[in-house]
């Protein structure tokens, strides 16, 4: 008979027949395939109720962590402005006339007593010939009748008192540096006031954390209105530019400023700090 189709129970009281059962193996081995698919299924359970808890809390927090856009109030701190100082205005020299032309001169000769005859060229010269022109040390040609020259009070011709053709004012459009930059009304301080009372964090920088400063560049016209207004180097992004341009655009006239007494257009460079607040 093949042991492998004997019913468990029926091969188990074969293998111990005429043993002690009480032993324990008996009650193991009779035992077995209860216990393994008790195993089984206890562990299945077990599986199925961790399985089935951590997609219960996962439902369970998706619906109580609902992600809602939280707004954070931030106070605007704007440093004050420190404009830089103008670069010094070295005027430019004054203006020289040509010298008059030179006058002709006529060599010296010097007088030498002798009894033999004198080459024509080296004859004294004539009274005649002297007219219009100077002793010197060399013959030289001058202009036609000699040099008129007026002396006058200075010895030279001249008066002595240099005078400086004034330009139209902006013949040459705005100038970068003047003898008197032009001004705010009211000096730095005022214009610092007027940037921090103007100026309006854009809520896109305030959102992303934008900061830094701005540069613009504008002209200062003639009757001190503002004009030509942009920004100069990299740009900060979140609106900044166009909120600095906006408050430079609708400042006050300015005091113009001065080039040889008269008022000129001037370019005028200016940097908008934006800072956020650290809470």
């Amino acid at each position: 008979m093949d042991s492998a189709k004997i019913p468990g129970n029926d091969f188990l009281d074969i293998l111990f027949y005429g043993r002690n059962k009480d032993y324990g193996a008996y009650e193991l081995r009779s035992r077995y395939d209860k216990r393994v698919r008790n195993a089984v299924m206890g562990t299945a359970s077990i599986m199925l109720v961790m399985i089935g808890g951590y997609a219960l809390n996962n439902t369970l927090m998706a619906a109580d962590n609902v992600h809602r856009p939280v707004f954070v109030a931030k106070d605007i701190i704007l440093d004050n402005v420190k404009l830089p100082d103008p670069d010094p205005v070295i005027p430019p020299p004054p203006a020289h006339a040509a010298p008059p032309p030179a006058a002709a001169t006529k060599a010296f000769t010097n007088p030498v007593i002798t009894d033999k005859d004198v080459p024509p060229d080296e004859m004294p010269p004539k009274h005649t010939e002297l007219e219009g022109k100077i002793i010197g040390v060399h013959n030289v040609d001058g202009p036609e009748g000699g040099l008129d020259v007026d002396l006058g009070s200075s010895g030279n011709g001249k008066s002595g008192v240099i005078t400086v053709e004034n330009k139209a004012a902006d013949a040459d459009g705005p100038l970068s540096f003047v003898e008197i930059m032009p001004e705010f009304p009211g000096g730095e301080a005022a214009l610092a006031k007027y940037l921090g009372k103007n100026i309006r964090y854009p809520h896109l920088a305030q959102e992303n954390g934008i900061q830094g400063t701005v540069f613009i560049q504008f002209v200062v016209n003639r009757d001190g209105t503002i004009s030509q207004v942009k920004t100069n180097g990299a740009a900060k992004g979140g609106g900044l530019e166009e909120e600095a341009i906006r408050v430079v655009g609708k400042m006050p006239n300015w005091k113009p400023g001065k080039q040889n007494g008269q008022t000129v257009a001037v370019f005028f460079n200016l940097p908008v700090r934006f800072t956020l607040s650290e809470n």
